[in-house]
């Protein structure tokens, strides 16, 4: 049995910084065939797994954490993150030569980009403010109206709901985006079981038991005001801090709607 990657990003968003072990290190072309389907172009790459991470994988609609590994002979720079089938987070990138390779049980010390952390955090939280304005505005005016999927990477940003949305909801959806940005609502992650969902009448909002490892809760995002979700990613603090959001543009395929939107970038 493999051991689980600790997120401590999960339970700390604010930490940039974390001292932790070397699980393993393996060079890209040795993992086998599901992991590698994970990442592309990286077959003069190595892998690092450790006990814990600060680095966010990509899934969930955000993009994965970029930063650094150091260790006693050297620094690892980390180009992509994923997690595998077994819970392990799987760090992808390259040592500065083949002198700094990291041991096992080694202690290293990670830092992410901050600055990249913050921008898909922005992003990450504004989809949810932008799903919850959509559905405030819309659950009952849309017949079999639901919240799908959403994207939030910084080129194609975006959030798909089912039901068609006329072109006609685009102001009135950033009239209310506007209002729960400046109502700077707080953003707590908490943590659910199942009765936790029932009680607040969220049933709908009940993760499938197989992505819930046995005896754990499911992480939520709390937008205090608006809306709860079910999430993984990062986060600001207070929804003011995804600073000014725009709707783009509302697209319509097959009976479902997308709504992309983009987030002021300095």
């Amino acid at each position: 049995m493999t051991s689980r990657t600790y997120l401590a990003f999960q339970h700390d968003a604010s930490l940039h910084n974390l001292e932790t072990i070397v699980m393993a290190v393996h060079p890209f072309k040795t993992l086998d065939e599901s992991s590698r389907q994970l990442f592309k172009d990286a077959e003069d790459c190595h892998v690092v797994v450790t006990e814990k991470t600060i680095f966010h994988p990509q899934g969930g609609g955000q993009p994965s954490d970029i930063g650094v590994i150091k260790g006693p002979a050297g620094t690892f720079t980390v180009t992509a993150v994923r997690m595998d089938a077994d819970g392990q987070v799987l760090h992808l990138g390259v040592f500065e030569d083949s002198s700094s390779l990291f041991k096992d049980g080694e202690a290293v010390e990670q830092a992410i980009d901050v600055e990249k952390r913050l921008l898909y955090s922005r992003l990450h939280t504004a989809g949810h403010v932008l799903g919850s304005a959509v559905r405030h505005l819309l659950e009952k005016e849309i017949e079999n109206f639901d919240e799908l999927k959403a994207s939030h990477f910084p080129d194609s940003a975006a959030c798909e709901f089912k039901g068609s949305i006329e072109g006609k909801w685009k102001d009135p959806i950033q009239q209310r985006l506007d209002e729960y940005i400046a109502a700077k609502m707080p953003v707590q992650i908490e943590w659910w079981d199942e009765d936790d969902f029932r009680s607040r009448g969220l049933e709908r909002l009940i993760p499938d038991r197989s992505l819930v490892p046995a005896g754990e809760k499911s992480r939520v995002v709390n937008i205090v005001g608006a809306e709860v979700y079910p999430c993984g990613g990062t986060h600001v603090d207070t929804t003011d801090l995804c600073g000014p959001v725009t709707v783009k543009k509302i697209s319509r395929k097959t009976g479902n709607s997308r709504v992309s939107y983009v987030v002021k970038q300095s």
